[in-house]
């Protein structure tokens, strides 16, 4: 489960309208038919029209400034075995947003009982990602289309006179290189654009920055977990847990579907691996045998080739442990075991 809060994109000032952010999310619904489209839901509406969201969304930011932002963007990525063990069901991935949307309430720090009723968002579910400029793969790839461009603008100066050269020669070169990209989907060569393979089903929020009633402001954005503060001689409590929020995005998941999560793809187990990476290696060596096995090939699922695993942590070679280490990196960048 990768889950990820933005506030609304920054410029010299924030845009006074989510119509552009509601477009971007209506793009997949242009290539299908009406009954296959996917609607924006709330916590009591399945189908609600994109131009009700701009509407509502717009029409609630009283007294917020030029610089701060109208609205929060929550993205939910389950990875592919959440999704396999739901059957990547709509119904399912609705069914938890409600039930998560409850949870993000109540990571507010308020004087006040905070509910899903105070907050006014609306989400909608992708089935597709595409790759981008910014994607390990993409880069490494990258390299080589780079290096072939520069050789076939090569060949076309040679035949100008522009250059001196055998073109028989660069071509094999070009063939040479062709074959050396990494990465490939189903045969073709990976670039920017491209859609990513697997069930890639995901979830967008959007969530207004002001309260259902458009008299408070509720920011996930805010730097405070749970502070007090003077305000016209009041003491007041504000503040958002994020942590706490990510840690019930898992739980929620696994209450409501039965799903029964690996350490290494546990929001604990990762924050220990940050912390503390040769403690989260000794409780990969005390797991069960089962949950050990299922537990080293979500890590091999990253390419990285994990040794013979020692029997105790006094075992435990430093180049094996770099290694892993490197690994569980690669993982937590992906997206592909957590947060």
């Amino acid at each position: 489960m990768y889950v990820a809060i933005t506030r609304q994109k920054i410029g010299n000032t924030y845009a006074n309208s989510v119509a552009d952010y509601v477009a971007y999310l209506e793009k997949e619904n242009q290539e299908l038919a009406p009954e296959m489209q996917e609607h924006f839901f709330n916590q009591y509406n399945d189908r609600i029209s994109p131009e009700k969201v701009i509407q509502e969304i717009d029409g609630n930011t009283a007294k917020l400034k030029k610089k701060e932002p109208k609205f929060y963007s929550i993205i939910v990525n389950p990875s592919q075995r959440e999704l396999k063990h739901i059957q990547n069901n709509p119904e399912k991935l609705r069914s938890y947003t409600r039930e998560l949307m409850k949870e993000y309430a109540k990571c507010f720090y308020r004087d006040e009982v905070i509910t899903v009723d105070n907050i006014k968002y609306y989400a909608k579910i992708e089935k597709d990602r595409n790759y981008r400029g910014f994607d390990q793969k993409v880069k490494e790839n990258q390299e080589y289309i780079g290096k072939i461009a520069k050789l076939e603008n090569d060949i076309r100066k040679v035949e100008r006179g522009k250059l001196k050269g055998n073109t028989s020669q660069i071509k094999n070169e070009i063939e040479n290189l062709t074959a050396q990209i990494p990465h490939r989907v189903d045969g073709e060569i990976l670039v920017s654009g491209m859609k990513k393979p697997g069930m890639q089903t995901h979830i967008h929020i959007i969530v207004s920055r002001k309260d259902a009633s458009n008299s408070k402001s509720l920011s996930p954005g805010s730097v405070y977990k749970a502070s007090e503060v003077i305000l016209n001689g009041t003491k007041q409590k504000r503040g958002f847990d994020r942590d706490k929020f990510y840690e019930a995005a898992e739980k929620t998941f696994d209450s409501t579907t039965g799903y029964n999560r690996n350490y290494v793809e546990s929001y604990n187990g990762q924050k220990q691996f940050i912390k503390d990476p040769k403690r989260f290696y000794a409780k990969l060596l005390g797991l069960p045998v089962s949950e050990r096995a299922i537990a080293f090939k979500l890590i091999r699922k990253t390419g990285l080739d994990i040794p013979i695993i020692p029997t105790s942590t006094a075992q435990l070679a430093v180049t094996a442990f770099r290694k892993l280490k490197r690994g569980l990196e690669i993982a937590l960048r992906s997206g592909s075991i957590g947060y």
